[in-house]
């Protein structure tokens, strides 16, 4: 008797960031008015401010190693290897109103942030 098995398919896991559509269109804009030789957005979590991480987005030339990457209508986003520990789980969404406009984050793993909120603890 001859028994087989079939190998599963593998899983597709989840994003580690969550994208709105504000975001997204955000991201192309980005894409729409990037430097020569960009080929996607990269967000990261440098170490800054009072609360000791803050989040940065800034144009990416080349693809990291460990970068995770997030195909969107508008171009590639990246989220760094060394930050994706930080930021599972987490929406990013692009708000603008009378006064300021930018990125903002729902981040379940931030436990807390500075009173400017332009830094956060995990």
């Amino acid at each position: 008797m001859t028994t087989t098995t079939q190998a599963k398919p593998a899983r597709q896991r989840p994003a580690a960031v969550i994208l709105t559509p504000n975001a997204e269109a955000r991201i192309a804009k980005l894409m729409g008015e990037a430097p020569e030789g960009t080929i996607g957005v990269r967000l990261s979590t440098p170490r800054r401010g009072c609360s000791g991480l803050a989040y940065s987005v800034d144009y990416v030339a080349e693809e990291k190693a460990f970068d995770e990457k997030i195909e969107t209508p508008g171009g590639l986003f990246y989220i760094d290897g060394a930050s994706v520990l930080y930021l599972i789980g987490s929406t990013m969404d692009w708000v603008e109103d009378d006064f300021t406009a930018g990125f903002v984050f729902a981040n379940p793993n931030a436990k807390g942030s500075c009173g400017c909120g332009e830094s956060f603890t995990v």
